[in-house]
């Protein structure tokens, strides 16, 4: 974990006063307040680590995406009532999840956490990457964008996969009530460099094919929706779009919802890798597939396909949790081998154990995904959210930085 640059910033660049300093200054640049923990430091990786991340997120997408048998199977994990129509053929946002984890040779090795084809926060975690280095006096060799991007190539990228060949007016960042999210930093970023406007999903209007958002008493007709509205969210809440997902709508999709479901904890048991811990569907590890599977009960873990932010997640499961899940539910339940995560990253604290995300972007005319960011959660919990951290310090959210060019 590079301890020259671990060890320089811990004794020496760190101090109260500058993270103090960095918080106010992502306030001013996010127009906003930033609502969920950002720890005090950043995570210094080689260029090799993060580039041999990278590439495994890119093969395990591909054997998803590239096989016709796993896409005739993700179908199903599309509800009905959620289906769009004239589907894109590849997810224009991937992001990957690794943690560290010390195989039987006794080296780290980075394996899979999960696997979701929905955008990231491409936006906030730029700015933070940047001023993680000028708050603290960081090395200026450092980098954080991959494949050598200087800021006006990577807004370029963003700017092909969000906003297309469209008048910015016309292309909206949907959620559901924005202004209440804590991702909202993030959408002022995009509405800055992008000049697309953050809209709420309830709030549009439908006439005929077309939707329609208001902007300074107009109502501007949109092109193209850069989605960021969660289908479990708008369930738990009980919003009410003004379409219906099923509509054949005059818009295209930046970030088809289909894509939500199709790449997500329900891929894990079609992988085929060595970063991938063993998982099975609970209906099929019924059904007698327990091979891969620990029996002991400490090493596994029951996760629902369909939450977020950890939710539901239930560690060393017993009989009486396994069969208290209705028999026509238990194909939307995986069984999964528990990983250990290492704690590398050397704090006042103590070891934290990180978990890094790897955000790709894939333009619909472009033959291939391209990574371009990476975002980093320290955790000292049991699990790696926020809601598992809390009352502890060097913990949150973080950033990936390397020294020399990553290609």
């Amino acid at each position: 974990m590079l301890k020259p640059f671990r060890s320089e910033f811990n004794q020496r660049q760190f101090t109260p006063e500058r993270y103090a300093t960095l918080l106010s200054r992502l306030n001013d640049r996010t127009r906003s307040k930033i609502e969920f923990r950002v720890a005090e430091t950043p995570c210094f990786f080689s260029r090799e680590v993060l580039a041999e991340i990278a590439d495994t997120g890119r093969i395990l997408t591909h054997q998803l995406v590239d096989s016709p048998d796993y896409m005739q199977a993700s179908d199903a994990a599309v509800p009905a009532r959620y289906r769009v129509p004239n589907d894109n053929p590849k997810p224009n946002f991937m992001t990957a999840d690794f943690a560290f984890v010390r195989g039987e040779d006794g080296e780290l090795h980075p394996k899979l956490v999960e696997l979701q084809a929905f955008p990231s926060i491409f936006g906030y975690q730029d700015v933070l990457c940047e001023e993680y280095i000028r708050t603290f006096d960081l090395d200026r060799q450092l980098d954080w964008r991959f494949g050598g991007l200087d800021g006006d190539g990577y807004w370029n990228l963003l700017r092909q996969t969000i906003v297309g060949d469209h008048d910015p007016e016309n292309v909206v960042l949907t959620e559901v009530e924005p202004e209440t999210q804590k991702t909202l930093p993030d959408f002022h970023v995009y509405e800055d460099r992008l000049g697309i406007a953050t809209v709420d999903i309830a709030k549009l209007k439908k006439e005929g094919s077309r939707l329609f958002y208001e902007r300074r008493g107009k109502w501007v007709p949109i092109e193209r929706i850069y989605n960021r509205a969660i289908v479990d969210e708008i369930e738990r809440k009980q919003i009410k779009p003004a379409f219906d997902y099923r509509d054949d709508l005059q818009v295209e999709w930046a970030g088809n919802p289909n894509w939500y479901f199709r790449i997500s904890k329900f891929s894990l048991p079609y992988l085929d890798h060595p970063s991938v811990p063993a998982c099975v569907f609970l209906d099929d590890w019924f059904d007698g597939k327990r091979d891969t599977i620990p029996e002991n009960r400490e090493r596994l873990l029951l996760k629902p396909l369909y939450s977020f932010a950890g939710k539901g997640i239930q560690f060393a499961p017993t009989d009486a949790d396994l069969n208290a899940i209705p028999r026509a539910e238990r194909h939307d339940y995986l069984l999964q081998e528990r990983m250990k995560f290492e704690p590398v990253i050397s704090t006042p604290h103590g070891p934290t154990q990180p978990e890094i995300r790897i955000l790709y972007v894939w333009p619909d005319r472009a033959a291939e995904m391209t990574p371009l960011i990476s975002l980093v959660r320290l955790g000292r919990g049991l699990m790696m959210g926020v809601d598992h951290n809390r009352n502890q310090e060097w913990v949150g959210g973080s950033a990936a930085l390397f020294p020399t060019q990553f290609s």
